[in-house]
Formats: C-alpha cells, sequence, structure tokens
C-alpha cells in the first residue's frame, strides 16, 4: 500500500515537473490556420500544377509551397510573439530562447537542403526533406510540447523518409502530397496545443 501509494506521489511530482518544463508560447490556433492554409495552397496546386514536371511547373510549384511556409510562418511566429511580449513571465521568455536553440538546427538543415536540392534540379527530392527535417526538429523540442507531439515528429520522418526512398521520385510532387503532410498535420499539432491548453486551464 505504501509503494503504490508512493509510486502515486513520484508521479505526480513528474507531471508537475513536466508542465514546468513545457513550453506554452505555440498557439494552437495559429497552427490550425497554417494547417488550412496548406490545405488551401493544395488545391491551388490541383487546379494549377498538379503533377508538376515542365520548368514552369516546378517554378510554380516553388512558388505556391515556399509562399505557404512565409504564411505559415508569419502567423505562428507572429502569435509566438505576441505571447512573448504580453504574456510570458521571464521564466518563459528565457525557455522561448531555448526552445529556439533546438529547433535551429532542424531550420538550417531544411534551408540548406532546400538551397541544394534547387541547385541540382532534384525538386522532387524537396518534399521529403522537409517532412523529415521538421519531423527531426519536433522531436528534438519533444521535452518541451505536449506528449503527443512526439507521434507527430515520427509521422513526420517516417513519411520524410518513405517519400526520399521512393522509386518514382516524381510522385512526391503530386498535388496531394504537402496538403496531406502539412495541412492535416498542422491541424494534428494545433489539435494537440488546444487540448494541451484546455486541461491545463482546467486545472
Amino acid at each position: 500500500m505504501e509503494i503504490a501509494r508512493a509510486l502515486s506521489d513520484l508521479e505526480e511530482v513528474r507531471e508537475r515537473l513536466a508542465g514546468c518544463q513545457r513550453f506554452h508560447g505555440y498557439s494552437g490556433r495559429a497552427a490550425a490556420i497554417s494547417g488550412w492554409v496548406a490545405l488551401a495552397a493544395g488545391g491551388v496546386q490541383r487546379l494549377l500544377a498538379p503533377h508538376p514536371s515542365a520548368p514552369a511547373e516546378l517554378r510554380l510549384y516553388l512558388a505556391i509551397w515556399l509562399g505557404c511556409l512565409a504564411i505559415g510562418l508569419a502567423v505562428n511566429y507572429g502569435a509566438l510573439a505576441v505571447w512573448y511580449w504580453r504574456i510570458a513571465d521571464d521564466r518563459e521568455r528565457r525557455q522561448t530562447r531555448t526552445v529556439g536553440a533546438t529547433i535551429l538546427p532542424a531550420i538550417s538543415l531544411s534551408a540548406m537542403l532546400t538551397l541544394a536540392l534547387l541547385d541540382v534540379h532534384a525538386e522532387a527530392l524537396l518534399p521529403g526533406s522537409w517532412f523529415a527535417a521538421y519531423g527531426t526538429g519536433l522531436f528534438a523540442s519533444r521535452a518541451m510540447v505536449p506528449r503527443g507531439m512526439t507521434a507527430v515528429a515520427c509521422v513526420y520522418m517516417l513519411a520524410g523518409a518513405a517519400l526520399l526512398l521512393l522509386p518514382n521520385h516524381a510522385l512526391a510532387l503530386s498535388w496531394w502530397v504537402m496538403p496531406f503532410g502539412f495541412g492535416l498535420g498542422m491541424l494534428w499539432i494545433g489539435w494537440l496545443l488546444a487540448h494541451e491548453h484546455a486541461r491545463e486551464h482546467a486545472a
């Protein structure tokens, strides 16, 4: 009986420590918005370049998804900036810098891979590289985000590996790949963040 109580107390302490370590600056609403933007971008690609192969189609593909990236970054980091200046306390602001350092290598890797693959005209490898890099960044920051985010990170990394190892690389550029990954993936992340915030406010 005493052992069971001690284990229960230990689990409660672990939960409290995890709650203190968890980063609260990410916005579930912002993540969901970026997910809907990715789904809309997929619709645009379906209309204009569903299976890009010609140079003009590939340039259009890049314009669509780099534009989607720019919007997603603006929405998510805009929400983070508002939280940082209006809500966060000193500890949470220090934590923001730690989170930034954690995901910076993945962001840098993604940017370098994008430039390298474009230089050798290997655009078909871009989606897999983006998925893998994003999953790596999520996994690196797993201790500071909701538990379910580890599963999201693993799905992204597995999807990235699958796309990179496809025998027909051109399939990776199909109109449904990016909205399926970043559209549904960001909606999943948004739901996890919103659920976490709701649970913390109810506690």
